[in-house]
């Protein structure tokens, strides 16, 4: 089913909060084109072993300022337990992995939880990992199948 705003701003925050916090092990910059690009965000100890989310492209090429152009990015966020969460998917970004681990685009992005349940699509967007922020700007839409929500019985 397709939902109204304010449908939209719950989900909105049900996103940015699976988009956590995390400590990021040591990250290297590739030199020039990168094939099969991946980079990855674990928990804080006592689970620092674990991913917590993990950026990848199917290519990564420099751009000035330290920035990367990621084709194909897609995003997955995971449990303590290593559970899947969520998946985010664009055609297209520029990621600043030395600036907070920022992506943008203006192109469309989708967003589903691993069962599927729950998507968000858009066109643009600016994910900031640091933050806890994930902004998709235009022709948003949200679609949650019946049983996302599990209501108490009584």
């Amino acid at each position: 089913m397709k939902l109204n705003a304010a449908t939209l701003c719950l989900a909105s925050a049900t996103a940015i909060f699976f988009f956590a916090g995390t400590s990021n092990h040591a990250q290297t910059m590739p030199a020039g084109h990168a094939t099969g690009f991946t980079t990855e965000s674990y928990y804080e100890a006592p689970h620092d072993q674990q991913v917590k989310i993990k950026l990848s492209g199917a290519d990564a090429s420099p751009l000035p300022g330290g920035l990367l152009d990621v084709k194909q990015m897609r995003v997955e966020t995971f449990t303590a337990d290593g559970k899947p969460e969520l998946v985010v998917r664009a055609p297209q970004c520029t990621y600043a992995p030395l600036d907070g681990g920022v992506a943008n685009s203006a192109g469309h992005i989708k967003l589903q939880t691993a069962d599927g349940k729950f998507q968000v699509e858009g066109d643009g967007f600016l994910w900031r990992q640091n933050d806890n922020v994930l902004t998709i700007s235009n022709h948003v839409q949200t679609v949650m199948q019946s049983g996302f929500f599990k209501l108490p019985t009584q």
